[in-house]
Parts: C-alpha cells; structure tokens; sequence
C-alpha cells in the first residue's frame, strides 16, 4: 500500500509518502525526503513506482500560496529522489492520478475549465482526453474502459465513456433544463494585464442592474458549469460578473503567486477592470451595481467596498477575512496560512479590510455561519460592531448549526434562506 502522511514536525505543510507491505508486522517507510506536500500516491501496475500528487512549500516549508500542484513519481524502494513529471509554470494537477498499465491520468485546470489528460509516465506533455470548456468533476478506468463526470454551463455533470477522438455522453440528467448562458469575456488593466471570466444576462434588453461576484480560495476559479448562484441571480432580473483574477488558480504559477503581500490592491484591480470591460455593454446598467462574495471573496467585498464604494450601490460579504491579526490565532488554517500571503505581521494591519472600515460608505449585508472554523463568527462580528457603532446601514445574517460551507452543502432550509436575504438585499438596493 501506498499513503501520504504528515511528519512529526507540526510546524510545517509537509506531507510525505510512504509505502508498507499489506501483511501483518510491515512497517511502513518514507520514500520522499520530507520537502513536498504530497497527496493521492498510486502505485503503477508492475509496483515498481508510486505516482503522486504533490506541491512544493519552499526553503522554509510553508511558501503554499498559489503553488502548481503537479504530478510526481519516486521508486518504490526510496532508491532515487522524486521526479515531478508536469511542469511547475503548467496547469495544476487536482483531483488524485490514476495508473494503468500504460498510462497515468489526472484532471488539470486550465483558464475556468477542468480537463482530464494522460501524462507520460516519464514525463513530457500531457495529452487531453476530455477538453473544451467544460469541467471533469471525477474521473475512472476499469477495464480499459475510461469514464468521467462532466460539467458544463448547461449541466452540473453527465456521466461520459471517453473515446480515441473525444468522449461521448452517457447520462441525461440535466435534460429538460433550460440555463441562463455565461458568455465568455477578457478584459485588461491599465498596464495590459489580461483579466479572463464570464458575463450571465437576463432576458430583455436592460439595462439590467448588475452583480459583480468574487470567487474565494483565492487559489481556486470560477468556471464552466452549472452554477446555482448565477442562475438564481439572473433569474431574478440581474446581470452576474465572475473572473478570476490574479491569485485564481488555473492561469498558472505567475498569476497564482502574483497577490502576495498585496492581495486587497492587486486582486482589486483586476476585477474592477473586469467590471468597466463589462460595463461596456449597454444592457447593463452601471448606476446599479452590487459587490459580493465569501472567504476571500467576502474579504475581496469588504477591500472594495472600503476603497471604491464609489462605485457600487450595496455590498454582501459572506464568511470572510476581515482581520487577519485574530484570523491567525482563531482559524483552523490560521497556524499556517497569514504569513505566506499578507506578509509579516506588521503588515497585517495594512492587509486587513477592517482596518479601512470607517471609509466604507456603501450598504452592507455581513452573511456568516456560526460554526464557521475556517472563517470564524469573530471576523463578521469585529466588522459588524466597527459599521454600526459609527452609524452606518448594516445588517447580519448569521446561521446556526452551519459552518464555512453553508452555500454548497448547507442544509436546504438555510440556503433557501439565504437566497432569499441575498434578493432582498438587491430588491432594495440594486
């Protein structure tokens, strides 16, 4: 058997791999050399190498923030230095690799869409099996046969056989719905940067009022599928805007990297270019714009609305940073994760949103959960107590029983809720 595992050493990310004989008495021993976070170790078919999933962190074992995941082999019997097989400035690798007996196979990002690819097993350019704009939400092999879930802008996902020459559906879940179209849309910074996402539009000439969403992560993007927020919101008479921004995953190693120690002012710019490029289309109206997002796209919200307000009629901020002093003492990542990103801690103060809350001049909506331990309750709280006691329109929404990933596996009954706030929030302001 083949597993990853953390060392003795707390202090660090690193995940080792190590492999054990399936008998009784078999200890296990390390076959990387305590330098990598590795994840999803496979053995190929003749046993002779494990195959695995794996970032690097760094001369000090914690550098995590916008790493490329990428695939990796080491011998099985520790007798040579693992080789990573993908490129650290290609795609990121997600999603764990699967082995055949002559291939090895894992999922890939790649600018909003998820891919599934064949990678030599001595390394070398993969090859797509499963591309377009589309996501490959898991993927199998059995019996020389391949088999994946996709999804795409009409579908959350359809079961697919792949073939020599593409892949071929299998499944009709999503038959019978009739989604709202994301439109696909580039715009650039004022120094040229490119600044890639999607523009979803109601029926009707407009101009219709907008909602700028920013995903959270911030290493992770928004893509090609069938996204309840977007369909939610355009139905309801809005036009939705997501981008990824620099700090998204799937643009690569650069522009993952490229918030660090200037996450609020970097990622700002991008999306507000992406904003002014959309707002080029008449059918939009950019008297009635609204701002939102969670984790880091509610800390993104909370930036915004502090240093453009001018630009935005109502803000939601959902789950986020807001003060990244007590983020690190009362986060379940917050041993590990300020200081890659935000930078020392004198900088903190500089980063946090909460620190600029008296500038905000906007309507606020603070949505949190209760049993949020990644984003904990204490984050809305702090800037909840710093609006009202100035004077300022605010209001919080807070859910019992839920955690930081009430929107996608929340109970029902809270998210129909949410729903519901978030439209009246808009009814009123937007």
């Amino acid at each position: 058997m083949a597993f990853a595992a953390r060392h003795a050493d707390r202090g660090d990310l690193v995940e080792d791999v190590w492999v054990c004989a399936p008998e009784a008495g078999a200890q296990p021993r390390r076959v990387t050399a305590g330098d990598l976070s590795a994840e999803a170790p496979r053995f190929s078919a003749d046993g002779a190498t494990v195959y695995f999933l794996a970032d690097e962190l760094g001369p000090d074992l914690d550098d995590f923030v916008g790493r490329t995941t990428g695939v990796w082999s080491v011998p099985a019997d520790g007798s040579a230095a693992p080789t990573r097989l993908t490129p650290q400035e290609g795609p990121r690798a997600t999603g764990g690799v699967l082995t055949t007996a002559q291939h090895l196979m894992t999922r890939i990002e790649n600018r909003g869409a998820v891919h599934l690819v064949r990678v030599p097993p001595d390394g070398g350019e993969p090859a797509t099996l499963v591309g377009g704009p589309v996501e490959t939400r898991s993927f199998d092999h059995r019996g020389g046969v391949t088999v994946a879930v996709v999804a795409d802008g009409a579908s959350s996902g359809e079961v697919v056989r792949v073939t020599g020459d593409g892949h071929r559906v299998l499944t009709s879940f999503a038959q019978g719905l009739d989604p709202h179209p994301m439109t696909e849309l580039t715009a650039h910074t004022a120094d040229g940067y490119p600044v890639h996402g999607w523009v979803a539009l109601p029926e009707g000439e407009g101009p219709h009022p907008v909602v700028l969403m920013i995903h959270g992560g911030p290493f992770t993007q928004y893509g090609w599928q069938l996204f309840d927020e977007t369909q939610v919101y355009v139905e309801a008479g809005y036009a939705v805007l997501m981008c990824n921004p620099r700090g998204s995953s799937g643009y690569g190693h650069a522009h993952g990297r490229a918030i660090i120690g200037s996450v609020g002012a970097v990622t700002a710019t991008d999306v507000l270019a992406f904003l002014d490029e959309a707002l080029r289309d008449e059918r939009l109206d950019a008297s009635r714009v609204g701002v939102m997002g969670g984790s880091h796209g509610g800390f993104m919200t909370t930036w915004i609305a502090a240093h453009h307000g001018d630009r935005f009629r109502a803000a939601i901020t959902e789950r986020a940073v807001n003060a990244v002093d007590s983020f690190q003492g009362s986060s379940d990542i917050g041993s590990f994760f300020p200081g890659p990103l935000y930078g020392p801690p004198q900088t903190w103060a500089k980063e946090s949103p909460l620190t600029y809350a008296d500038q905000i001049s906007v309507p606020v909506l603070i949505i949190h959960s209760e049993e949020d331990w990644r984003c904990p309750v204490e984050q809305a709280q702090r800037l909840f107590v710093a609006l009202r006691t100035r004077g300022h329109e605010a209001e919080m929404l807070l859910f019992p029983a839920e955690g930081h990933e009430l929107t996608r596996s929340g109970l029902p009954s809270h998210r129909v809720a949410r729903f519901e706030a978030v439209l009246d929030w808009w009814a009123r302001h937007l």
